[in-house]
């Protein structure tokens, strides 16, 4: 039987841990939090009351959330009695190394270590870690209180349970858990991203498109159309009643011949596309433009949620409708 997850330690207050511990906290947590920030405290206050409407759009109940949410002396203080840590530092290599030792030695011995890495997976930093069994990635896609997926990656020497709790974790916390089968740099979901912004920079570079135009591009295509399937369903639809059979063999061949460039390193065409970017965006104050981006997202999760409810109602209702006839 899994052990039921009371209590939670967030090492690092940045975006992603202080997302982490709005939803931690309001899915019934205890969460303890370190950071060495000065302005912690002001920094949670703020943070749980930012995300508190966008928790409630999701069913949460977050009266008292700010209750259950403390500011730990340190990690020894915020992992002592934590049932799993979730650590969102810096993405280096030799700062995880010493924190997964630290939190090792000084977690109860059921605990779950997770990183919320962004592109190192953890066999890189727990080869000198003799108790390895219980750490492994548990990568969000920001904000974590907002968009489901979390990217499970063992490393070498996790247990199996180690990568069972994490799913029974995550899904007790309302995420759609993901488990990778072999670690890669940059994991799956910053891979296709990094494809994707690389290609977007390109265009930009060479004239093609500008920042504004592309998103307009993504958003009312790809975008629509990856809110609903991913590329390989995406692509087997595309293929009619043949399939992705016929699509690959249809178009395949011609698309894999698209030459597609690299963007340039250069520091000039660099700074050419930040300006362009800044002039569509940063006349905006940034938070606005948070906002409206959460909003909208909470728009899209909401109505697939309701078309995936009333197909799951109609599944039932032609099922028990099967049974009496």
């Amino acid at each position: 039987m899994t052990r039921t997850f009371r209590t939670a330690a967030v090492i690092g207050a940045g975006t992603i841990g202080l997302s982490w511990t709005a939803l931690f906290a309001a899915h019934g947590l205890t969460v303890r939090v370190s950071d060495p920030r000065p302005d912690l405290e002001e920094a949670l206050a703020k943070a749980l009351a930012a995300n508190a409407p966008d928790l409630a759009a999701q069913g949460l109940d977050t009266d008292g959330i700010a209750d259950r949410v403390h500011v730990a002396a340190d990690i020894t203080e915020a992992v002592r009695d934590a049932d799993i840590v979730q650590e969102n530092g810096p993405e280096r290599v030799e700062f995880k190394k010493q924190l997964f030792a630290q939190l090792v030695r000084e977690t109860p011995a059921h605990a779950l270590l997770l990183s919320s890495s962004s592109a190192i997976p953890s066999t890189a930093f727990t080869t000198d870690i003799e108790d390895a069994g219980r750490i492994l990635i548990g990568h969000p896609f920001n904000p974590p209180h907002l968009l489901p997926l979390v990217e499970i990656v063992p490393g070498e020497r996790t247990t199996d349970e180690s990568v069972q709790k994490a799913v029974d974790f995550y899904t007790s916390v309302g995420r759609a858990p993901v488990v990778e089968r072999r670690e890669i740099p940059g994991f799956v979901g910053n891979r296709l991203q990094n494809a994707l912004n690389r290609q977007a920079v390109y265009l930009v570079q060479q004239g093609v498109i500008t920042p504004e135009d592309l998103d307009t591009v993504v958003t009312h295509s790809l975008g629509i159309r990856y809110a609903t399937v991913g590329p390989f369903l995406s692509g087997h639809l595309g293929g009619g009643p043949g399939g992705y059979r016929h699509i690959t063999d249809h178009i395949g061949r011609s698309m894999a011949q698209m030459e597609l460039g690299e963007p340039s390193q250069d520091p000039e065409d660099q700074e050419r596309v930040i300006q362009a970017v800044e002039k569509a965006y940063a006349s905006r104050p940034y938070t606005e433009l948070v906002h409206t981006r959460d909003r909208e997202q909470l728009a899209v999760l909401a109505a697939l949620d309701n078309t995936r409810r009333n197909k799951r109602n109609d599944d039932t209702h032609r099922g028990q409708t099967n049974k009496e006839n």
